[in-house]
């Protein structure tokens, strides 16, 4: 058995890049992981030289999911009601990790060189962008036990690609290539597969040189937006946008901005 790090992290011009490590298990996803992986999220979160998180890995898949051998997210053979399996489900840390990476105000992007499964996928579905090579696909294989993907997969996906697509997922059990999962909205953009980590890097850089702030102004206003009425959540922007405009980041953008097309020109 490897001594190896079931996930490793290293930091590059702002980018926090954390990497699945268990090519021998398909990157399945392990308490270890789990537990390196929140680890880095908070990382992110609490260091201000961090712009980004980039999660990836490496091997024949991008990750198999959680790692049932191991127990990781499978149900305690003692639970034997309903409400106790509810709120097994409710308290799995996996819900824990995936709600702090959708609220922390930094983003996070994921890149799928190869097959995302199961938890992997939901937890990417909690990442504010989702990167494909070519050769990426996606699948929810709960269904072929007849159950549920239940940390995220019906809620959040359903958010993201609608009723339509989250039916062909899980109740089809069909699985997406990336080219499907772009129609759908699942994925921001596929790459090529040989220059699919270079790409993805360079996606994030671009992420590093927006202002933080209008960054994590718009991930809340955004998500705001999705629940509240069209009226509602232009009161949202409204109220965002009185507080960014008065910073004096805005206020010199501007004024470098005239001064650029001819205008006004900057002090």
């Amino acid at each position: 058995m490897s001594d190896a790090p079931h996930l490793v992290t290293e930091e590059q011009d702002g980018i926090l890049i954390a990497t699945f490590n268990r090519p021998d298990k398909l990157n399945a996803m392990s308490r270890e992981l789990l537990l390196l992986l929140e680890e880095a999220v908070l990382r992110l979160r609490d260091t201000a030289d961090l712009k980004v998180l980039l999660i990836r890995s490496r091997g024949r898949y991008f990750s198999s999911g959680a790692d049932l051998k191991e127990g990781a997210s499978g149900p305690p053979t003692t639970l034997d009601s309903g409400s106790a399996i509810r709120e097994m489900h409710r308290m799995l840390p996996m819900r824990r990790i995936w709600d702090e990476m959708e609220r922390i105000e930094k983003p996070i992007v994921v890149a799928h060189h190869a097959m995302c499964v199961g938890g992997s996928l939901e937890m990417s579905l909690s990442c504010d962008f989702r990167l494909a090579a070519t050769s990426a696909g996606y699948a929810f294989p709960e269904a072929k036990f007849g159950v549920l993907p239940a940390t995220n997969g019906v809620s959040r996906l359903t958010r993201i690609v609608g009723p339509h697509w989250a039916r062909y997922l899980i109740m089809a059990n069909i699985p997406a290539t990336a080219q499907e999962a772009l129609s759908m909205g699942l994925v921001h953009k596929i790459y090529p597969d040989e220059t699919f980590e270079d790409d993805a890097v360079d996606f994030c850089r671009h992420l590093t040189r927006q202002n933080g702030e209008m960054m994590g102004t718009a991930k809340i206003a955004i998500d705001l937006a999705a629940d509240l009425g069209v009226h509602q959540a232009a009161a949202v922007e409204r109220m965002a946008n009185s507080a960014l405009m008065l910073m004096p980041s805005y206020q010199d953008g501007v004024r470098r901005h005239l001064a650029t097309i001819g205008g006004k020109k900057a002090d």
